[in-house]
């Protein structure tokens, strides 16, 4: 059976630089606070009217393609992961489908927030495996800015998102000391409103009694969106910051342990980890945790915040830039977010 293997990744941030010193025209905050707190300096903030989460999607693709040495109609399945989509549906697959011009192929849609490129490339892996498909594009895109509460009440958020895509060529492979290795997916949704966006949607209060779900009043329960929750900033994502903190720095050693335990292999023997640019601190703990030197670690959040289910294909594809993956490197991508969902992936590359 074949491994599956990156042929080829890139990435797209919008141009437009926003700094920390940039927000505080909107709220109250500084540079020392919100780098205190997450290691933000600056994050990029996609065109309000231009550029929308396919869009990016299409140029980082692009640029994947080019380097596997394909054309788009080369590609015979599309996974698009994010969880901030042009339309509430249909999904992003279709929308890249079209602006490539990309034969009729099937198009996935993964909605696992953080997690989701981690879960896009275990599904890309599975397809590869079993030969239903030969060049698999998978992408993570995310534009942020546009549903982010940029006031004080909305800061704890707010200062920590920005836009950006990235995206992947995967092939199948018959190098033994290349490909991905195993893929390790989780989930918990106990907490799920913990880390969430509840609204719009169709919940209607059902989950009112759960911790953190502050739902609008039960007689407004069955409305899709209304005043009282634009006013209660409840169409905004809410996050219990110290809550998903603390279960953070216990998965995700935890899956990057599992992967190494199921291949027979140690964090000494890691070339490098991509881990989900969530917040700097989490990096840093892991890190910590589990012995890493600095060489071993790839952390770009300093420049474009967290960017969700874009940010790994674009830690990962600026280390690639960088000369800090070649080939026959032991590779760990990990994530931990929303849902709870958590994952990791282990690959030679």
């Amino acid at each position: 059976m074949p491994r599956s293997k990156i042929a080829g990744i890139g990435f797209y941030v919008p141009e437009n630089i926003v700094t920390n010193n940039d927000l505080t025209r909107f709220m109250d905050t500084s540079d020392a606070w919100i780098q205190e707190r997450s290691g933000i300096k600056e994050r990029r903030f996609a065109h309000r009217t231009k550029e929308t989460t396919t869009t990016m999607g299409v140029e980082a693709a692009r640029i994947a393609i080019e380097r596997a040495g394909i054309t788009p109609n080369d590609i015979d399945f599309i996974i698009f992961a994010t969880l901030s989509p042009d339309y509430y549906f249909p999904g992003c697959g279709v929308l890249l489908q079209r602006a490539m011009k990309m034969n009729h192929i099937g198009a996935l849609d993964v909605r696992n927030q953080c997690s989701g490129f981690i879960y896009a490339l275990s599904v890309a892996d599975q397809y590869i495996k079993t030969g239903m498909y030969k060049n698999i594009l998978i992408v993570g895109s995310e534009k942020h800015s546009f549903g982010l509460d940029f006031s004080t009440r909305g800061r704890n958020i707010s200062v920590i998102f920005g836009d950006g895509a990235g995206a992947a060529v995967i092939q199948p492979t018959e190098k033994e000391n290349q490909g991905i290795l195993s893929t390790h997916l989780h989930s918990d949704g106990e907490f799920a409103e913990v880390l969430a966006m509840y609204n719009p949607g169709t919940h209607a209060n059902h989950w009112s009694d759960k911790p953190h779900a502050d739902f609008e009043d039960k007689e407004m329960g069955e409305m899709f969106m209304s005043h009282a929750m634009i006013e209660k900033g409840q169409n905004y994502p809410f996050m219990d910051g110290p809550a998903v903190f603390k279960k953070a720095v216990e998965k995700f050693p935890e899956v990057i342990h599992e992967a190494l335990d199921d291949n027979g292999l140690k964090t000494s023997d890691l070339t490098l980890l991509v881990p989900h640019q969530a917040n700097l601190r989490i990096a840093q703990f892991v890190q910590k945790q589990l012995k890493l030197s600095n060489d071993q670690v790839f952390n770009n959040i300093e420049h474009y915040g967290n960017t969700t289910a874009a940010s790994i294909p674009i830690a990962l594809c600026e280390a690639w830039e960088k000369g800090k993956i070649k080939e026959g490197d032991l590779i760990c991508l990990a994530a931990f977010g929303s849902g709870y969902t958590w994952g990791s992936v282990l690959m030679r590359w």
